[in-house]
């Protein structure tokens, strides 16, 4: 069972790793809390393996979007974060909710984008 002083750690230097730019150590930081799968989902849409989505998501958007989260809160084995993905070099951002679950080594990420 992962504690919350674990999730916290990996919730923030997930955020810190995305917007210094360092690859590596953001899926480093996915790789230790998720070591038997990783599965994300965009709601709307069907559960994805998560490592192929993140390489997606970082060849796409990591330069275009910082991400400044609004709020994080952890319960037990699981999370919900608030967070801004700002356009750089824009006013413009895109609110998303994201919630975590932690079990068994595996991570379920689920992505609530706002229209």
């Amino acid at each position: 069972m992962i504690d919350t002083e674990r999730i916290e750690a990996f919730l923030n230097h997930q955020t810190e790793h995305w917007n210094q730019g360092d690859k590596q150590a953001f899926l480093e930081d996915y790789r230790r809390v998720a070591p038997e799968g990783l599965s994300i989902e965009y709601v709307g849409r069907a559960p994805q393996d998560g490592w192929s989505v993140l390489e997606q998501m970082w060849e796409q958007q990591r330069a275009k979007i910082r991400v400044e989260p609004v709020v994080k809160i952890v319960n037990g084995n699981e999370a919900a974060c608030h967070v801004r993905n700002v356009i750089v070099g824009t006013g413009r951002a895109i609110e998303t909710i994201e919630l975590f679950r932690f079990e068994a080594g595996r991570l379920y990420v689920r992505y609530f984008i706002k229209p």
